[in-house]
């Protein structure tokens, strides 16, 4: 199984770097694209490593945020015939608040809700055995405070988003469980309790993002929920790479207390599970 990071907010040598996530993925065959990044500059970073994204066989959008699904438009002119899944929620009307007091759109372009190519789901999802899309989960703890600025429009006022949109990918092939994450907006303990329910043990690996990133508390998490969440992620015998909405200022503090149990990914990093 391989993994590779096409687009994060850093990126090795000369490779475009954005605040987006784009990950592609080969298992047993198949060729997967784990959402689309900011903008289409993922696909100059998968030409200059390589890799032949019209040949993806599916893609996955973990949530309606621009920096998951921004370059989607690109994607589906460069690939013809690979299928979008993604929760029918996904295209909604998504805003964060700024400490200006103004609202900030940060969605995917709604038409592009009306694509033939995507696949509309309304919960968890099996693609195929050993390919598992879930949003169902129960937990509430390490959620990240940032999520309280990120709203959903519904006529002139705004709510509270509680990210009924996002999805993560488990898979269970090659003799292997693999969590991967978009932003883990309700929170990678959650997240990771819940893939493990859904495969009966620890994961082998985690990727993505963990949403640890917070500018109203100073640029990250308290420390408090960053070493708890350390805490509970080393506690099973699992390799965990984040990136992109973890931040670096968090990572270094995962870190710290993970050790070599973590890494960070980013752009052009190529991970072989």
């Amino acid at each position: 199984m391989k993994i590779q990071v096409l687009m994060e907010n850093t990126a090795e040598g000369a490779l475009c770097r954005e605040h987006g996530l784009s990950l592609f993925l080969e298992v047993e065959g198949r060729k997967l694209l784990f959402d689309t990044g900011k903008s289409g500059r993922f696909l100059e970073n998968a030409d200059r490593m390589g890799v032949d994204v019209s040949a993806a066989d599916l893609v996955v959008l973990s949530h309606g945020h621009y920096d998951h699904g921004g370059g989607l438009p690109e994607f589906l002119n460069r690939n013809q015939t690979a299928k979008v899944y993604v929760q029918e929620t996904a295209f909604g009307s998504y805003y964060a608040s700024r400490s200006d007091g103004t609202y900030e759109y940060i969605g995917i372009l709604p038409e592009l809700g009306e694509s033939s190519r995507l696949v509309r789901l309304s919960g968890d999802f099996e693609i195929e055995k050993g390919l598992r899309l879930f949003r169902s989960m129960t937990g509430e703890r390490f959620t990240s405070g940032s999520n309280q600025v990120l709203l959903i429009k519904e006529g002139s006022g705004y709510r509270r988003d509680f990210f009924e949109h996002e999805q993560n990918l488990l898979i269970e092939k090659e003799g292997k469980k693999v969590l991967v994450s978009g932003c883990a907006h309700r929170g990678i303990v959650n997240i990771l309790d819940r893939a493990m329910e859904l495969a009966g043990g620890p994961m082998d690996v985690v990727i993505g993002g963990f949403h640890l990133s917070n500018p109203g508390e100073g640029g990250t998490e308290p420390a408090e929920t960053v070493n708890g969440i350390a805490d509970y992620l080393r506690s099973f015998p699992t390799r965990y790479y984040t990136c992109h909405c973890t931040g670096l200022p968090a990572f270094q503090m995962l870190k710290d207390r993970m050790g070599a149990q973590i890494s960070y990914a980013l752009a052009g990093n190529l991970l072989e599970i």
